[in-house]
C-alpha cells in the first residue's frame, strides 16, 4: 500500500498501480440493486464487490449512477455501496416538514446509517460528490465511530459557502438561492420544461455534456420528475436554514475525527471561487488534497484521476 500523501496532481499520477477497468455500458456489472428502509425514507442503491465496505454518495441533480465509471474498479478491493439520496433517483421522496428538516444533511446521513446497519457495516470510508459530500460531512461529524475516512469532491463546507458568498460564486451557483425559495415558486418554473432544465443544469461552463455517457444521461433525464424537483428544492431549503444553523452552532467547537482528502475541479465554481484546503482546514486537522483538471463532475469527466486518488488515500490508512 502507498503512503504518499496527496497534495498535487503529480502525487495522484504517480499512483500507477491504480488503473480503471474497461468501460462497460451496463453501468454496474455484477452489482445487486436494493431498496431498503432508511431513517424515514426508502433508499435505492446498488451493492457489489468484495472486501471492506465503502459508501459512494452522489450530488444534485444526479443519482447513484454518477459513480458508474469508478464503482466497478473499486469493487475489486471493496464492497461498494452507491445510494440514491432521499428525494433523488429511485429513492422515496418523503415530506420535508414545515422546517424542511426531512431533507437536512443529518436526515440523509441517518439513511446511510440505516443502510450500513442493515449490511452489518460498522466502519467505512465515504466518498461524496456535491450534496453527497455534505451528507458525508454530517455523517462523519454525527457518527465518528462509523466513518474511517472522508473524500468530498468539488465542495467546501456549507458553513464556509454561506459565510463567504461572492458575486462570482452567486452567479454560478444561483440555484442555491433560487431553489430555496418558498414552495411552489421554483418548482413551477423548473417543471415547465424538465428536459431543458436537466440539460442546462449539467452543461457546465467550459466542460459541456460530452463527459456524460449516454447511458448515464438517460438515467438523469428519467429521474428528473416533478417529485424529484420538489425534493431537491426541499434539500436546498434545508441547507440555508436548519443545516446552516447546525453548522453555525458547531463551528469552532467540533472537528472531523477522520482523515479527509478533498479534490476539486480547477474548472469548477468551487475551484474558481474558493480555496478548498483553507476552507476544509476549519473542520479537519488531518487534511490533504488538490485541484484536478475537471469541472464540477470529476468522477464523470476524469474517473481515472478520481479512482487513483481514492485508492492512494485509502491505501494510506492501511500502510
Amino acid at each position: 500500500m502507498t503512503s504518499t500523501r496527496i497534495h498535487s496532481l503529480k502525487d495522484i499520477e504517480s499512483l500507477s498501480q491504480a488503473t480503471l477497468l474497461p468501460y462497460d455500458t451496463a453501468l454496474f456489472p455484477g452489482f445487486t440493486r436494493f431498496d431498503l428502509p432508511g431513517a424515514g425514507a426508502t433508499i435505492h442503491g446498488v451493492i457489489g464487490g468484495n472486501g471492506p465496505p465503502i459508501f459512494l454518495i452522489h450530488g444534485n441533480p444526479l443519482s447513484h449512477v454518477s459513480w458508474h465509471k469508478i464503482a466497478p474498479s473499486l469493487a475489486r478491493d471493496y464492497t461498494v455501496v452507491a445510494v440514491d439520496l432521499r428525494g433523488y433517483g429511485d429513492s422515496s421522496k418523503p415530506a420535508g416538514g414545515d422546517d424542511h428538516s426531512g431533507y437536512s444533511f443529518r436526515a440523509m446521513a441517518e439513511d446511510i446509517v440505516a443502510i450500513a446497519k442493515h449490511y452489518g457495516f460498522t466502519r467505512f470510508p465515504v466518498v461524496g460528490h456535491d450534496r453527497g459530500g455534505r451528507v458525508g460531512f454530517r455523517l462523519a461529524l454525527d457518527h465518528p465511530h462509523l466513518v474511517s475516512a472522508l473524500v468530498p469532491l468539488d465542495i467546501v463546507p456549507t458553513h464556509h459557502v454561506l459565510s463567504n458568498v461572492t458575486l462570482g460564486w452567486g452567479l454560478e451557483a444561483y440555484h442555491w438561492f433560487f431553489m430555496s425559495q418558498k414552495a411552489p415558486f421554483p418548482e413551477k418554473l423548473l417543471c415547465a420544461d424538465l428536459d431543458y432544465y436537466i440539460q442546462y443544469k449539467l452543461n457546465k461552463k467550459g466542460v459541456g455534456l460530452e463527459i456524460f455517457a449516454p447511458e448515464a444521461m438517460k438515467e438523469y433525464v428519467r429521474c428528473t420528475t416533478p417529485e424529484q424537483i420538489h425534493a431537491v428544492c426541499e434539500d436546498y431549503r434545508a441547507t440555508v436554514s436548519v443545516d446552516f444553523e447546525m453548522d453555525k452552532a458547531e463551528f469552532g467547537k467540533r472537528k472531523l475525527a477522520c482523515p479527509v482528502m478533498v479534490l476539486w475541479g480547477s474548472n469548477s465554481h468551487c475551484g474558481r471561487h474558493f480555496k478548498p484546503i483553507e476552507a476544509w482546514s476549519e473542520w479537519a486537522d488531518d487534511l490533504q488534497g488538490c485541484d484536478i483538471p475537471t469541472g464540477h463532475y470529476p468522477q464523470e469527466q476524469r474517473p481515472d484521476i478520481v479512482y487513483k486518488a481514492i485508492c492512494g488515500f485509502l491505501g494510506q490508512q492501511h500502510a
